[in-house]
């Protein structure tokens, strides 16, 4: 049965790939951005990818009279929503920022889907809620940390609204999912990761080096205690997070309640690992220099997937390989991202 699915930040990395496979699975999906780290230019090749055509809507969700028109005119079976701010750095020294943003337009957002009794919401959520891991694997049933930035305190803030809201109210069916790290883009490689400005993840950082638009990457930290001393993170495929995000939303039609996923694979990788697998997908050298640590990092941070597999019938299937071969792919095709 054809859903219409409401998605917000729809026209970013992760956001772009999951519309694509709505989609390809028969969905009409309706894309709210107001494009400050996206480009509508992503819609329009997922579109042609597709051959099938969403209802783009430029605005934010924190405005109230753009999120009145949008329910009020369209009958929206669910939402998933991936809008806000997600730069860890940034989130140290613009707090307001991100607190404006990620939690108070996750309420607006809870406000009106309450309003037009639309009660079905996938959010996403970060690896960041656990705080500094008290110990790995991370399982959806640890304690919540105190996340170590106020991106992820952010992302738990709105964790635990969302928790009162289903206590108050038992008809709404909520998936949290706490993801870690993307990477990789669609194979075709005319979408994937175009960070406005400085990017967030490792993976544009190295692409950007080997396109020749940075000298070097800088790694931050190589004193952690790992195995060769640079940060440890559970990398996961694009298309197996966009993937995860679709089985969440079948879930939610089971009328589950309030629910909690990692989507990881259970594998970590540290920065020099991801470094030089890149450099044999490419063929490209990455020079790099090591840098002091950033603020709000934690050494070692990776998954058990096992609940999402049990729960959701889903597991990542691409490893570091794909995930290298394809970021490759899209940047060596679109070197100025979607303004190529």
């Amino acid at each position: 049965m054809m859903q219409t699915i409401l998605v917000t930040g729809g026209a970013g990395y992760i956001g772009s790939h999951t519309v694509l496979q709505l989609l390809e699975a028969g969905n009409q999906v309706i894309v709210l951005d107001n494009l400050c780290n996206a480009s509508q230019e992503s819609l329009r090749r997922v579109e042609e990818l597709t051959g099938k055509n969403t209802i783009f809507v430029q605005g934010d969700i924190r405005d109230h009279t753009i999120l009145e028109l949008l329910f009020s005119k369209h009958k929206i079976n669910a939402v998933i929503h991936f809008a806000g701010l997600k730069a860890v750095g940034e989130s140290v020294e613009k707090p307001l920022n991100y607190y404006n943003n990620n939690v108070y337009g996750t309420l607006k957002l809870c406000e009106a889907m309450n309003k037009y009794g639309v009660k079905n919401l996938v959010f996403s959520s970060s690896a960041t809620v656990y705080g500094d891991p008290v110990a790995l694997p991370l399982r959806e049933d640890m304690p919540t940390g105190q996340p170590t930035n106020p991106y992820g305190m952010s992302k738990l803030m709105v964790e635990l609204v969302l928790r009162d809201l289903y206590k108050s109210d038992n008809d709404w069916n909520i998936a949290l999912l706490r993801y870690f790290n993307p990477a990789g883009a669609h194979p075709s490689g005319r979408i994937g990761e175009d960070p406005n400005g400085i990017p967030n993840n490792l993976m544009p950082f190295i692409t950007q080096v080997a396109t020749g638009k940075r000298d070097q990457l800088s790694i931050f930290g190589n004193d952690y205690d790992t195995p060769d001393g640079t940060g440890v993170r559970d990398y996961i495929h694009v298309e197996d997070l966009a993937a995860g995000h679709l089985k969440a939303l079948e879930k939610l039609y089971t009328g589950p309640g309030i629910v909690t996923y990692n989507l990881g694979t259970g594998q970590g990788y540290s920065v020099l690992e991801m470094l030089k697998e890149f450099e044999k997908q490419s063929g490209k050298a990455i020079p790099y220099q090591f840098v002091p640590r950033r603020g709000g990092d934690v050494a070692s941070c990776y998954a058990d997937p096992k609940t999402a597999s049990e729960a959701l019938g889903w597991a990542a299937t691409r490893g570091l390989a794909e995930m290298c071969k394809d970021s490759w792919n899209w940047q060596a095709n679109n070197p100025q991202g979607y303004n190529s």
